[in-house]
């Protein structure tokens, strides 16, 4: 699923193309990729045609245009989740759609911004100008702080800690506790820190809670600059690989020797999900 560096690469991408740029029609190929409303294809884009994007925003995963309409008011937003495949791609209209492409927004000049969703989990909303977005997209209400925000600080960290008898990993996917990380800059943060992913986070002194605050942001301003990482589906607005897999300290790593120590990374199961790190610089003791 893509994390906060590659929402964040797509959101900057957006605002290059898409901003005051205006939505002149569209397509809708899989009707469950419209989450709201739940209306017919027609009413749908009836209530967006004509409609300009005046600028994209984040929040934690999630993408959001501020629309106005032809007298500059404003007329709602259009958030979209990726999900774990989702892709938005600024193309030519002549462009073929390959199969997965589920939404199709048409633009002046013949541009098209297409949703391509291969796992089809994607999902985009219409708020009506009359609602907040977190009233529609009722997932925004739960979440955490922005990790690269100001108030996300060592003290943040410990009073969300203290009392937990969760393991540190698990924490740190918490999207109602820190917004936007997910596996990939976990396991990243964790190394840098020095932390083991099983460490419960309670346990956590205050010169490691400085250590993974300091991690976490730098992994996250390092992964921006890369571009997002690609596994396998994450692509830019243009096209485009995220480069930050090929510098990973330990995610998606396993059994290759650590760019520090040289030991093996390992690889263990927590919550379902796969965690990466060196059993040397990231010791239980």
């Amino acid at each position: 699923m893509p994390e906060l560096p590659e929402v964040e690469t797509v959101c900057r991408g957006l605002n290059q193309v898409t901003r005051k740029q205006t939505i002149v029609g569209g397509e809708v190929l899989l009707k469950r990729s419209i989450a709201y409303p739940l209306t017919t294809d027609a009413v749908f884009w009836q209530k967006l045609t004509g409609l300009e994007i005046s600028n994209w925003s984040r929040r934690g995963k999630y993408l959001l245009a501020n629309l106005t309409d032809n007298q500059e008011q404003a007329a709602g937003y259009l958030g979209v989740h990726l999900r774990m495949t989702g892709q938005l791609l600024w193309l030519k209209q002549d462009v073929p759609p390959s199969q997965h492409t589920r939404v199709r927004f048409f633009f002046q000049d013949k541009q098209e911004l297409r949703f391509v969703d291969i796992r089809t989990f994607g999902k985009i909303w219409l708020v009506p100008p009359d609602r907040k977005p977190e009233e529609i997209i009722t997932s925004l209400q739960t979440l955490g702080i922005e990790p690269l925000s100001a108030q996300f600080t060592p003290d943040y960290l410990a009073q969300k800690l203290q009392k937990s008898k969760s393991q540190i990993k698990k924490i740190l996917l918490d999207q109602t506790i820190i917004a936007g990380i997910g596996n990939i800059y976990a396991d990243e943060a964790l190394f840098e820190s020095r932390i083991h992913p099983e460490t419960l986070g309670s346990t956590l002194n205050s010169q490691q809670l400085a250590l993974l605050q300091k991690a976490i942001v730098t992994v996250l301003e390092n992964a921006l600059e890369q571009g997002g990482t690609t596994i396998r589906d994450f692509r830019t607005v243009t096209g485009t690989n995220g480069n930050y897999g090929g510098v990973a300290w330990v995610y998606g790593r396993y059994q290759q020797p650590c760019r520090v120590c040289g030991t093996p990374i390992e690889r263990l199961k927590l919550g379902g999900r796969s965690s990466h790190f060196c059993p040397q610089c990231q010791s239980r003791g």
